[in-house]
């Protein structure tokens, strides 16, 4: 399992770089003032690297529980970004339509199209990061047994 201060790496690095990349691409395809969609993405991503966090280490608890092992194959990492995606989705849309001061419907269309961005971004992200930063594998320590 990955320690707290490798988390903590992942989920900042992580929300950083899409900053960079999500703010202004917002900004032009939904018309908004780069400030306005600024601070969604800001408020977004402080919520989504607490989210991350949480996310992250119930899901490896879940899957070394079920697997024992917390290495993700391909199908289980699509699993895990769709299942991060809408959970942030149902949290992050009331919020948006009260900033940006449209109905719930827009606020639905605009986390959908961050949560597509993300989903396609975590996918690379987390499978980049694995590969930087592996996993150490810890083996359980052997039964004594008595014959």
């Amino acid at each position: 399992m990955r320690t707290a201060a490798d988390r903590i790496r992942h989920a900042i690095s992580f929300e950083l770089i899409a900053l960079l990349i999500v703010t202004p691409i917002a900004s032009w395809l939904f018309g908004k003032p780069m400030f306005e969609m600024g601070i969604v993405v800001v408020v977004s991503a402080t919520v989504a690297t607490a989210w991350n966090y949480i996310y992250n280490l119930g899901f490896d608890h879940a899957l070394r529980r079920f697997t024992g092992s917390v290495r993700k194959t391909v199908p289980m990492r699509v699993v895990h970004a769709v299942l991060f995606e809408g959970g942030l989705l149902v949290v992050l849309m009331p919020f948006t339509a009260a900033l940006l001061g449209v109905p719930m419907v827009e606020a639905l269309f605009v986390n959908a199209s961050f949560a597509l961005f993300y989903l396609v971004y975590a996918f690379v992200f987390n499978w980049a990061y694995d590969l930087i930063f592996p996993v150490p594998e810890v083996r359980a320590a052997p039964e004594n047994s008595r014959a």
